[in-house]
């Protein structure tokens, strides 16, 4: 038996960084979720790049926005940026690594859309020139990242820096961020069709408008005279 158990360890380790990220975050990522849910409902879309173990992370998040995440609901516009393999050889035998993404910003995204970069170090030169693309395309660029502060986070409109010695926990709790931006995600769109519903005039048997009792604001119905 090892002096220390590797698997313990680990656990701690990523017990005490989830609850660091409770305490400091949690409003953060709420926050990102209904804003996400406000862009991707009025027709926007989010682009998300990353490497390596946060590609697949940013890949993970795509999917969930186009497909579900939990409840049934619409699919909405999402684009992981490494998932275009000939993209991404193109773009990086022809102008650098460097550019890997900022060239996929500029083609894809539009002002008032999301940009998220995922990043365990913050300081990916790739994800540095995607985050400046973003911004002088007028997306609201969000960072990921492992502890801060770090020139992603600097770089970007609005971050949440991950505080964890190693980059397994890093990436794990950026896991767990992404589920937790989905729940926001998903909870602010059921609020919006509840809203929708109860103020949306309702079709009657006679072909007229009915408007739901709750938002009738016209004069009271006077009883006829006898």
């Amino acid at each position: 038996m090892l002096p220390i158990d590797p698997a313990h360890a680990h656990c701690q380790a990523l017990e005490q960084a989830v609850a660091a990220f409770r305490q400091t975050h949690a409003p953060q990522i709420s926050a990102w979720g209904e804003e996400l849910a406000e862009v991707l409902r009025d027709g926007g879309r989010l682009l998300a790049a990353g490497n390596g173990g946060s590609a697949a992370q940013a890949q993970h998040l795509t999917a969930e926005l186009v497909g579900r995440y939990q409840g049934e609901r619409p699919a909405y516009s999402a684009i992981a940026l490494h998932a275009d393999t000939s993209a991404v050889t193109a773009i990086g035998n022809d102008y650098g690594f460097a550019e890997l993404y900022a060239r996929q910003v500029a083609a894809h995204g539009r002002r008032g859309d999301v940009l998220m970069l995922l990043s365990t170090s913050g300081r990916s030169e790739n994800l540095l020139t995607a985050a400046l693309a973003g911004r002088r395309a007028g997306l609201r660029v969000w960072a990921l990242t492992g502890p801060g502060p770090n020139p992603l986070a600097a770089a970007a409109d609005d971050a949440l820096c991950v505080t964890a010695a190693t980059t397994a926990t890093v990436q794990e709790v950026h896991l767990v961020a992404v589920h937790l931006l989905c729940e926001a995600f998903d909870a602010a769109g059921a609020l919006a069709a509840d809203l929708l519903a109860a103020t949306t005039p309702l079709p009657a048997a006679d072909g007229e408008v009915r408007v739901p009792a709750a938002e009738h604001n016209g004069p009271p119905e006077l009883s006829p005279e006898r």
